[in-house]
């Protein structure tokens, strides 16, 4: 096991964009547990820390995901960008995820940050298989699965002018913050016994 210099980690620091949500929620709560500074974009601070009290001390910076001024000031310093924004309702993917993507990747390519996308499954379709993987190809059915899948060949891109990146590819995200979740709302019960 290796030994980690708690000084050096203490002064990294994380941009967690929807740090109010599950998922961000989630990774700003585990940096933070980890010693890192977590910053939360936000358009309204005060809400934010009310709203996302659980998550711990994170310094709430007001801008909104949507301004590309806004998102690369609050990622000046960062050695990391985590693009947890969805667009309100879960609805306009197009018009809302491709241009707040693109401002976390003009914020990282400034910063020289490692832009972290929580992936899903929407990319795939049925020629997937059984077993998802890097190779797997993607040919979405859904309109979302088509702007999800736009999504990462933006990293891609951004990849080869030097923008570090990663996908951290997951079906959903639940836990005791996570405000919906088909996999909580619809396939676990609260309460009910767990069977093997």
């Amino acid at each position: 096991m290796t030994s980690i210099d708690s000084s050096h980690v203490s002064r990294r620091t994380a941009l967690v964009i929807g740090a109010t949500g599950g998922i961000g929620g989630g990774v700003a709560h585990a940096l933070i547990a980890r010693g890192w500074k977590v910053r939360g974009l936000c358009r309204q601070p005060s809400d934010a820390k009310r709203k996302a009290e659980w998550v711990g001390p994170v310094e709430w910076v007001p801008g909104d995901a949507m301004n590309e001024i806004e998102v690369t000031t609050a990622a000046s310093g960062a050695e990391v960008i985590f693009h947890g924004a969805n667009p309100p309702g879960y609805k306009n993917w197009r018009g809302l995820a491709i241009p707040m993507l693109r401002n976390s990747i003009a914020a990282a390519r400034l910063s020289g940050a490692r832009l972290i996308l929580p992936g899903n499954v929407y990319n795939y379709g049925p020629d997937a298989g059984p077993f998802v993987s890097e190779m797997s190809p993607q040919h979405p059915l859904t309109r979302k699965g088509v702007v999800r899948v736009e999504m990462e060949q933006m990293l891609k891109a951004a990849a080869n002018e030097g923008v570090r990146s990663l996908v951290v590819r997951g079906g959903d995200f639940f836990g005791p913050h996570q405000p919906s979740s088909w996999f909580k709302d619809a396939m676990v019960k609260a309460g009910a016994p767990c069977v093997p």
